[in-house]
């Protein structure tokens, strides 16, 4: 038995581990502080610390980083804004007409690229040249409004340009 005394830290370290590869899929800074505790409770070990006091070193840890920690993460992370990615990245944009986009198809140039394309509920079809702005993605299809005209007073101010 004299080996497992001697790798008591090792169990805790596979302890700590397991918690934290259980914590990249949760995401919740859960099993992340009790990672925490089981590292404190690895270092006694490495210490030669009494297994019973290891024990209550990695509650006292634990329970300490749930309480102290794991409030102001939480709150990080829930203030941290998210970026839109992907094809949610699009929706919003403007982008222009370079085939009649009708019920059956179309073709828009949106961020540098050509998109097949449909116009939203409302609208029948939209003519080439015109901007359009994309209300969502459905597939690979752009599904496309026409874009609001500038505000009057754009033209008020000596723009004759829209």
């Amino acid at each position: 038995m004299e080996w497992l005394r001697d790798t008591q830290w090792l169990l805790w370290l596979a302890a700590a581990l397991t918690a934290g590869l259980i914590e990249i899929v949760s995401l919740d800074f859960f099993f992340i502080m009790i990672a925490g505790g089981a590292l404190a409770a690895g270092v006694a070990a490495a210490l030669d610390v009494p297994v019973p006091l290891q024990v209550i070193i990695f509650a006292v840890s634990s329970g300490a980083l749930l309480l102290g920690a794991r409030p102001p993460l939480k709150r990080w992370a829930q203030n941290t804004p998210s970026e839109a990615m992907h094809t949610a990245a699009l929706v919003g944009r403007s982008a222009q007409v370079l085939e009649e986009v009708t019920d059956r198809g179309g073709l828009v140039k949106l961020h540098g690229e050509v998109w097949t394309a449909r116009p939203a509920p409302g609208y029948s079809q939209l003519e080439v040249g015109s901007a359009v702005l994309v209300t969502r993605i459905d597939g690979a299809t752009a599904v496309v409004a026409p874009e609001p005209a500038p505000p009057a007073s754009h033209f008020l101010e000596g723009n004759s340009t829209p």
